[in-house]
C-alpha cells in the first residue's frame, strides 16, 4: 500500500484528503498549520484540514515550520512513498521534495502556468477570466514551477464568487488527483515543463484589498466584489460603518455623477462608479445580516444620495 503524507490547511484542501482515503492510500501523516486565533474570542481553531483528520484518527503534525531539522526527522521518520500537497501554506525545503521516491505532488487551482501563487481563485476573477481549471503537478523548488501531469478545464460561471468557485475547483482538482496518481505511480506518465513564456503570478490576499476605490470602472468593481467573497470581502464606508458589498453587477454607460454617489432608479439601486454604474444586488452593514439592495434601502432613506468610500 503506498504510503501518503499529506499537506494541505483550508477548506479547498479536504476533498483532496478525503479522496486520498477513499482510493486506499495509506495517509501516514496529515501535515497543517498551527492552530489560529478566530472568531470576536480569538479562541484557537484548527484548520478545516486539522477537523477532517481528526474526525478520521489520522495523525496530525503542526510544525511552525519545515525549515526545523526535527519537522523533518519526523517527516523522514514516517518513509512516506509520495507526499500529496493542497494549499498548504509552506514552501517546501529541497530536502522535503526529495524525500519521497515517487516526488511532492501538487494540486493547484489554475491552469499554470496561469495564475502561480497563492490566490489563483481570485485572480482568475479578478482578470475577468472565463475559463480555469485544475493542475496536478510535481513539485520543485519554485514557485508552482514544477512539470505538469495532468490538467482539466473548468468555465467560471457568470455568478461565481470567490467562494464558490474555490469550491467547485476543489472537488475538481480531488477528481483529477484520484485519476491521475494510479498512473503516475505506475510510471506511465511523463511530466510537461510549463511553459515560461505564457506564466502569470498571484499574491497572496490582503484584507485591504477588499476597499472599494469607486473611481474605478463598474466592471472592475464588480469583479472585485465576486472576488473578494467570502475573503476579504469587498466593502466601502457608509456614514462611518462598514458596508460590505456581495453582489452586484455592472452597467455600462456614463456615469452621470461623482464616483460613490448613491441613486434610485427604475427599482435598481445604482453606484457611480469611475466608469459606469454599479448596481448593489446584496449588502450588509457591519454586524447586521445580508439583505438585497432594495431591501436595505428600504430601512434606511438616507442612504440615497449619499455618498460611499
Amino acid at each position: 500500500m503506498t504510503r501518503v503524507i499529506f499537506m494541505g490547511t483550508p477548506d479547498f484542501s479536504v476533498p483532496t484528503l478525503a479522496a486520498l482515503l477513499h482510493d486506499g492510500y495509506q495517509v501516514v501523516a496529515v501535515v497543517t498549520q498551527p492552530d489560529r486565533p478566530a472568531g470576536r474570542g480569538r479562541r484557537l481553531e484548527p484548520s478545516p484540514v486539522k477537523a477532517f483528520a481528526l474526525g478520521h484518527d489520522l495523525p496530525v503534525l503542526q510544525p511552525p515550520s519545515l525549515k526545523a531539522p526535527e519537522a523533518f526527522a519526523e517527516l523522514a521518520a514516517l518513509q512516506p512513498d509520495l507526499v500529496v500537497v493542497a494549499a498548504f501554506g509552506q514552501i517546501l525545503r529541497p530536502a522535503v521534495l526529495d524525500l519521497p521516491p515517487h516526488g511532492c505532488i501538487n494540486v493547484h487551482a489554475s491552469l499554470l502556468p496561469r495564475w502561480r501563487g497563492a490566490a489563483p481563485v481570485q485572480a482568475a476573477l479578478l482578470a475577468g477570466d472565463q475559463v480555469t481549471g485544475s493542475t496536478i503537478m510535481r513539485m520543485d523548488p519554485g514557485m508552482d514551477t514544477g512539470p505538469i501531469l495532468a490538467q482539466a478545464a473548468l468555465h467560471i460561471r457568470p455568478d461565481d464568487s470567490g467562494g464558490s468557485l474555490t469550491a467547485r475547483l476543489a472537488q475538481q482538482g480531488a477528481e483529477l488527483l484520484s485519476a491521475t496518481l494510479p498512473r503516475w505511480l505506475a510510471g506511465e506518465i511523463a511530466p510537461q515543463p510549463q511553459e515560461e513564456s505564457l506564466a502569470t503570478a498571484c499574491r497572496p490576499l490582503r484584507k485591504e484589498q477588499g476597499r472599494i476605490d469607486w473611481t474605478r470602472p463598474a466592471l472592475e468593481i464588480v469583479r472585485a466584489v465576486r472576488a473578494f467573497n467570502p475573503w476579504p470581502a469587498a466593502s466601502t464606508t457608509w456614514q462611518g460603518e462598514q458596508l460590505k458589498l456581495l453582489r452586484a453587477a455592472a452597467l455600462p454607460g456614463p456615469a452621470n455623477d461623482e464616483p460613490g454617489r448613491v441613486a434610485l432608479a427604475e427599482g435598481a439601486l445604482l453606484v457611480a462608479a469611475g466608469d459606469g454604474l454599479v448596481r448593489l444586488e446584496e449588502v450588509q452593514l457591519a454586524g447586521r445580516a445580508p439583505l438585497s439592495g432594495l431591501d436595505f434601502v428600504r430601512g434606511r432613506r438616507d442612504f440615497v444620495g449619499s455618498r460611499l468610500g
